[in-house]
């Protein structure tokens, strides 16, 4: 079902992440804002549950943007020390070259 608004516009659904309608969604126009729920509403076990659901999810997340940062900085320094360790053979055969 398709709201169009008095101006012409039309409505598109929004997600609400609030603690009181977490996951609702909802009839929305960008310049008159919320029009009304297009979910019934919520009981109220989902409505307890869902945040620390939503909560532990974004921990879980931050965790892995962190780990992923360590480990492009593992990366790095591997790379970093690959290129030392073929520089030390390279000076090492040019000086036996030497001798």
């Amino acid at each position: 079902m398709v709201l169009i608004c008095d101006c012409g516009k039309q409505a598109t659904i929004k997600t609400s992440w609030t603690n009181r309608n977490p996951g609702r969604r909802f009839y929305c126009y960008l310049s008159c804002g919320f029009i009304g729920w297009t979910d019934p509403p919520m009981c109220c076990r989902a409505v307890a549950v869902i945040p620390g659901l939503l909560r532990a999810r974004n921990e879980l997340e931050e965790e892995l943007e962190e780990h992923l940062r360590l480990m492009r900085e593992k990366d790095q320094q591997l790379k970093k020390l690959n290129k030392f360790f073929l520089l030390t053979w390279v000076f090492f055969f040019i000086v036996l070259k030497l001798v």
